[in-house]
């Protein structure tokens, strides 16, 4: 059967540099080492191949012959053309994984009987692991907290209780160290990580740390002057003071009654957007006036 190409075997080009080709094969090898696929066979031919074709294309004299005379290269270095491994000599997995990963991957050296691929096993730390989690607006503006569910090792279900800092906003991350995926041989287990998502409220529309609502008011006080009453997040209520001839839609700024800054003690702003109410099923007397109105503006006469 035709030898895979070494290149294919890697994922790389031809043309790939050292780092590159270095960097695919950390990426494979984890991926298909036996500790992490026990008991498949087809994982570890992969690995095999994997290592075959690395210990190859990361020797630049290994290389050059393979890239001119392809897979006929093994028969020059048995018949004595080149000796060696890039790897000080004896091209043992266990030396080319501490030259990839470097002393601190490595769980130690396990000959005869220790389990690992070829007599040794890789140390490995857990994946990182993320859940996401919803809360609401006012949850946000105070801080929250929420139970994670997970299993242990043993199969048993496990609760932590996970603290969600006020100010929050959607897409940000909360970290919970070593409550993740475990480690092999010795290597420390993942982090878990929360993604928050803040979900809409029914009256304010956020943007960072600010806030937005719409403010229904009369005509009459977009016209005569008045006040506007508007809620806030934190469920208070304030007055606001409206000049009269005011439009409609105009903005007002309601400074540090937005939501509170991470890990500060500032807040954003609200903006009230005024909205005129327009009256409907008038009575005669008021569409009497109206109409009165009217011809006032249009210079009819009364």
């Amino acid at each position: 059967m035709k030898q895979r190409d070494y290149y294919d075997t890697l994922g790389v080009n031809r043309s790939a540099s050292d780092q590159e080709i270095k960097q695919a094969y950390r990426r494979l090898a984890r991926r298909y080492h036996p500790d992490i696929n026990p008991g498949d066979k087809q994982a570890e031919a992969r690995f095999k191949e994997i290592n075959e074709a690395y210990e190859v294309l990361s020797d630049k004299e290994k290389r050059e012959k393979y890239d001119r005379l392809g897979s006929d290269w093994r028969r020059y270095e048995q018949a004595g053309d080149y000796q060696g491994s890039p790897f000080g000599g004896s091209g043992d997995f266990a030396d080319i994984f501490e030259a990839i990963f470097g002393s601190g991957g490595m769980g130690g050296q396990q000959r005869a009987g220790g389990g690992g691929f070829d007599g040794f096993s890789m140390r490995m730390d857990g994946q990182d692991v993320e859940q996401q989690v919803d809360i609401t607006l006012e949850e946000a503006l105070h801080g929250t907290q929420r139970n994670v569910q997970f299993a242990n090792p043993n199969g048993l279900p496990r609760t932590i209780t996970v603290r969600i800092p006020a100010g929050i906003d959607t897409g940000k991350r909360v970290r919970v160290a070593g409550e993740g995926g475990l480690g092999l041989n010795g290597g420390r287990r993942g982090d878990l990580y929360l993604i928050v998502r803040v979900l809409p409220h029914s009256q304010f529309e956020r943007k960072g740390d600010d806030l937005y609502i719409q403010a229904p008011v009369s005509i009459y006080t977009l016209l005569l002057g008045g006040e506007v009453r508007i809620p806030t997040i934190d469920g208070k209520t304030l007055t606001l003071n409206v000049p009269e001839g005011m439009a409609n839609g105009r903005v007002f700024r309601l400074a540090r009654q937005g939501m509170p800054r991470m890990n500060q003690s500032s807040r954003g702003d609200l903006y009230a957007t005024l909205v005129a109410q327009i009256p409907t099923n008038l009575s005669p007397l008021e569409r009497s006036l109206f109409e009165e109105l009217r011809r006032i503006y249009e210079g009819q006469p009364v």
